[in-house]
């Protein structure tokens, strides 16, 4: 003689629901990055507000000015009282490559200094990736370890940031500049920089 025991329905366990879960605020995540207008190229920066990192590089061997002369190493100590924007590239970066002509532009503007820190990069390669391009910098930096990198809190080249004749970050692009930045994002930044004084 079998006894029939009452069967008991379990519930669902919290292990059984965390997919569901985590895939609903993912879900919630990225529907408010879609909706709130957010540049996701836009990350935060400690920096801004800060100032720059003491900043002495050699120069990249090889590299000439259009005179013929050395381009020099990057001291940002020395200042000619005209902000500065420094430029992190390097020729195995593909968008280094597409936003070069925007630099070559941009080298053109006589309010501010254009700069370049060569990132872990070989001179050989940076000499080659400028020859074909141009040079859009007054003074590049060598940064073979990564170490300036670091000091500048760089997630990955190409990365640019705007510097007050005082040596204050004040803004920054993460990513390749392309025209409609310029306009929208490096032309207000610099104008309330000059406004201000800078």
């Amino acid at each position: 003689m079998s006894v029939d025991t009452p069967t008991t329905k379990r519930k669902p366990s919290l292990f059984v629901l965390l997919p569901l879960l985590l895939f609903v605020a993912m879900a919630g995540v990225f529907l408010y990055q879609l909706v709130s207008g957010h540049d996701p190229q836009e990350l935060p920066s400690a920096l801004i507000g800060n100032p720059a990192p003491p900043t002495n590089l050699p120069p990249v061997e090889g590299i000439l000015a259009a005179d013929g002369t050395p381009v020099p190493g990057l001291d940002l100590a020395q200042s000619d009282g005209r902000p500065v924007l420094v430029n992190v590239f390097a020729s195995w970066c593909v968008p280094c490559r597409q936003e070069h002509p925007v630099l070559m532009d941009l080298a053109k503007d006589s309010r501010f200094r254009l700069v370049g820190i060569n990132y872990k990069d070989e001179p050989k390669n940076a000499q080659r990736f400028l020859d074909g391009l141009g040079n859009p910098y007054a003074a590049i930096g060598s940064d073979l370890s990564g170490r300036a990198g670091i000091d500048w809190g760089v997630y990955g080249v190409p990365e640019t940031f705007l510097v007050s004749p005082s040596g204050t970050i004040v803004w920054k692009q993460t990513g390749p500049f392309s025209p409609e930045d310029v306009t929208r994002k490096l032309e207000p930044a610099l104008a309330k920089l000059l406004a201000a004084g800078g």
